[in-house]
C-alpha cells in the first residue's frame, strides 16, 4: 500500500450548515433551537441546530416527530439559493488553499495539502493549517463554522472531522491509523450497516480493533466476498482513494446519507419527491433538462442500488421527475431499510419538450396525493403562499423574514445578519407593500404545508 506520510487529506464540514445560515441571517434565532426542511405534515428535517440536537432532532426525521420532541423550535422552509452561495464562497477558500479539492456536498469537502506543494509538514503544521482554514471560513461566510479533519487518507480525515464537533481540528498522525480507528464501533467503517454489524457481531467482532485481529478471508467468511476485502482494508485504513477535484457535469442529482435507516415508504417518499424538486431547480437554473430519471438506493448492508427510467423527452419539470422517481422506489426492496436516497437526472440537453406532462397527467398526479393520508393539498394555489424562514421585503420596514401566516396574515420579523434582534409587524396576506426576495421566492415546492405555521420561539 502507498501509504501517504504526513496527514496531508483534509475534510472539511460545516457545521449543521443549512440552521446556522439560518441563526447567522435571523439574530433573534441565535442560540436557540432551528430546525430547516418541510414545514408540513409530510415535510422531512434537512438539518438540525446543536440546540435542538440536544431534544432528538436529527436529519431524514419526519417534522412531525422533530415538532413533538422539540416543540419550541423555529422550524424554517430552506433556502437553497442563500446556501448556495454561502458554500461558493466556502469552496473559495478551501480552493485558495489548494488546488484539489472534491466538494462531496454543500457543506463538506476534501482537501488535499500535497498537491498545493505542501510537503514535510508535521502534525503542527496541519493543525494550523487547518485553525487558518477555518478563520477564514468564518470571515468568507459572515460567521460560520467548520470542523475539520486531517490524516493520511480520506477514510481517516472523514471520521477525524465528527470528533470534536463544533469548530474542531483533529489531526491524525501518520502511522496511528490502526490504533486510531480500533476503540470505534464497526459501524464508523463504511460499508457497515445494520445487517453487517449484526453478521460480524455473532462472530465476535464489535470494535473495529476485534475486526482488526481478523485476517482478510475469515473477514470475507463472514460478510461476503463482494464486501470482505474492502472491508478488511478500511479497517486497517488501507484506503488509497485519491482526492478528486470536479469533473464535467454529466447529470443533475441529489442524494442524503441518514443517520440511522429508513423503512418507511411513506416518508422516502416525501425525501425523494423533495430531491426531484430540489434537482428540477438545479436544472431549471443552468437551463438543461435530461431524459433520464435515475433512483440510487444504498441498502441496509451497504449493498448500492441503481433504477433508471427514460423518458421519450428531457424534461426539468418537478412533477415528472418525482412521478419517475416514487415509481421507481415502488420497484425497490424497502424491507431491511435504507441507508441513502438519491435522486438524478441524465442525458442532459439544453431544451425541453413541452407536451410531456398534459394538464390531465398533472390533475391526476395532484389527485393521487391529495388522496395519501399523510399528504396535504397544495394551498398556494389558493392565496399567496408565504413559509416560515422566507425572506420578504416592505418600503418602510425593510428587509425581514417570515415567523408564521394562516387565516389571512402573514408575521414578519425585521431584521437581518447586519442588525439586532428586530421587531415583529403583521400584514394582510394580500398587503401589496409586502414582497418575497426574489433570491428565495423559487424555493417553494409543494411540500409545505400553507396554513398555521409558526416557528416558535
Amino acid at each position: 500500500m502507498d501509504v501517504r506520510g504526513e496527514p496531508s487529506v483534509l475534510h472539511v464540514d460545516l457545521d449543521a450548515f443549512f440552521a446556522a445560515v439560518e441563526q447567522r441571517d435571523k439574530p433573534s434565532l441565535r442560540g436557540k433551537p432551528v430546525v430547516v426542511g418541510g414545514i408540513g405534515l409530510r415535510g422531512v428535517v434537512s438539518t438540525a441546530s446543536y440546540e435542538a440536537r440536544k431534544y432528538g432532532v436529527r436529519s431524514a426525521m419526519s417534522t412531525s416527530e422533530a415538532r413533538s420532541r422539540c416543540p419550541h423550535a423555529a422550524y424554517l422552509w430552506p433556502r437553497f439559493d442563500v446556501y448556495r452561495q454561502s458554500s461558493q464562497a466556502v469552496m473559495a477558500e478551501m480552493r485558495a488553499l489548494s488546488p484539489l479539492v472534491e466538494p462531496l456536498s454543500l457543506d463538506e469537502a476534501f482537501i488535499d495539502l500535497a498537491a498545493a506543494g505542501l510537503t514535510g509538514l508535521t502534525d503542527d503544521d496541519v493543525r494550523a493549517i487547518a485553525e487558518d482554514l477555518k478563520d477564514s471560513i468564518r470571515a468568507a461566510s459572515g460567521g460560520l463554522t467548520a470542523s475539520v479533519g486531517a490524516g493520511t487518507s480520506k477514510l481517516i480525515a472523514k471520521i477525524a472531522s465528527d470528533l470534536d464537533k463544533p469548530n474542531g481540528v483533529v489531526v491524525v498522525p501518520a502511522g496511528t491509523e490502526a490504533a486510531f480507528l480500533a476503540p470505534m464501533q464497526v459501524t464508523v467503517i463504511p460499508g457497515v450497516g445494520p445487517a453487517t454489524a449484526q453478521r460480524l457481531s455473532m462472530a465476535g467482532v464489535r470494535t473495529v480493533g476485534d475486526l482488526q485481529q481478523l485476517d482478510e478471508d475469515e473477514i470475507v467468511r463472514t460478510v461476503g466476498s463482494a464486501h470482505g476485502t474492502s472491508l478488511y482494508r478500511l479497517a486497517i485504513a488501507a484506503d488509497e482513494r485519491p482526492v478528486v477535484s470536479d469533473r464535467e457535469t454529466k447529470s443533475v442529482s441529489v442524494e442524503d446519507t441518514f443517520e440511522t435507516d429508513i423503512v418507511d415508504k411513506a416518508l422516502l417518499i416525501a425525501i425523494a419527491d423533495r430531491m426531484a424538486h430540489r434537482v428540477s431547480e438545479r436544472l431549471q437554473k443552468a437551463q438543461l433538462s435530461g431524459r433520464t430519471v435515475t433512483l440510487k438506493s444504498r441498502m441496509h448492508d451497504f449493498t448500492t442500488h441503481t433504477r433508471s427510467s427514460t423518458l421519450a423527452g428531457p424534461t426539468d419539470d418537478p412533477r415528472v421527475i418525482a412521478r419517475v422517481a416514487r415509481r421507481l422506489l415502488d420497484g425497490s426492496d424497502l424491507s431491511g431499510g435504507i441507508r441513502l436516497l438519491g435522486v438524478g437526472v441524465s442525458s442532459l440537453a439544453d431544451w425541453i419538450q413541452d407536451d410531456l406532462f398534459t394538464e390531465s397527467e398533472a390533475e391526476a398526479e395532484e389527485a393521487a396525493e391529495i388522496e395519501q393520508p399523510i399528504e396535504m393539498p397544495d394551498r398556494s394555489r389558493e392565496r399567496p403562499g408565504y413559509h416560515p424562514g422566507q425572506d420578504v421585503q416592505h418600503p418602510e420596514h425593510g428587509s425581514g423574514w417570515v415567523w408564521g401566516s394562516g387565516r389571512g396574515r402573514v408575521t414578519v420579523r425585521f431584521e437581518t445578519a447586519e442588525t439586532t434582534p428586530g421587531p415583529v409587524r403583521t400584514f394582510a396576506i394580500e398587503d401589496p407593500l409586502l414582497s418575497k426576495r426574489a433570491s428565495v421566492a423559487a424555493e417553494q415546492d409543494s411540500e409545505a404545508e400553507n396554513g398555521h405555521n409558526r416557528p416558535n420561539e
